[in-house]
């Protein structure tokens, strides 16, 4: 299920999956890098320092090698329930851009997004609901949600191979 409402993307998976495998694909960096972006993405690098005030760096590369880094900072951490951290397109570096930097379009893109994935037990299953605050209503939004969903969709993939 997705929602857009007033800058707020909103997503609800349930994984055949139990939580703590659900968390620990969010939380190990080697893990994530086997879901996260969309399809025909991959991600080469992810280095996590999953705690609060951690850091993280990412990179997804398109099948035509365009990348497209992200940084962000661990704001909230409860263990198997809630992750909350801010988002920000980022160079290799890790140095905070703006959108503009990867040629996204719009003006109203803030400098930093905010992203919380809740996790809860879900008639034996797994259900997340992940919002992220701040994308430009419009196509950022649905492309956004698109990408966040074929992520997902690689994650289930993982979770029956694991």
């Amino acid at each position: 299920m997705n929602r857009a409402i007033n800058n707020e993307l909103v997503i609800t998976r349930v994984f055949d999956a139990p939580r703590e495998l659900v968390w620990k694909a969010w939380s190990d960096p080697e893990l994530y890098k086997r879901w996260w972006g969309p399809k025909f993405f991959t991600c080469p690098a992810a280095k996590i320092d999953f705690r609060v005030g951690g850091k993280y760096i990412s990179c997804m590369r398109s099948a035509q090698g365009h990348e497209f880094w992200s940084t962000g900072t661990y704001l909230e951490i409860v263990p198997f329930e809630r992750i909350v951290y801010s988002d920000s397109f980022a160079d290799e570096n890790g140095n905070t851009v703006h959108a503009s930097y990867y040629n996204m379009p719009g003006d109203d893109w803030p400098l930093e997004l905010m992203v919380t994935v809740q996790l809860e037990d879900y008639e034996g299953r797994t259900k997340m609901t992940l919002t992220h605050t701040g994308i430009p209503a419009g196509m950022m939004s649905e492309m956004t949600g698109q990408g966040w969903n074929e992520s997902f969709d690689k994650m289930v993939e993982i979770f029956k191979n694991l």
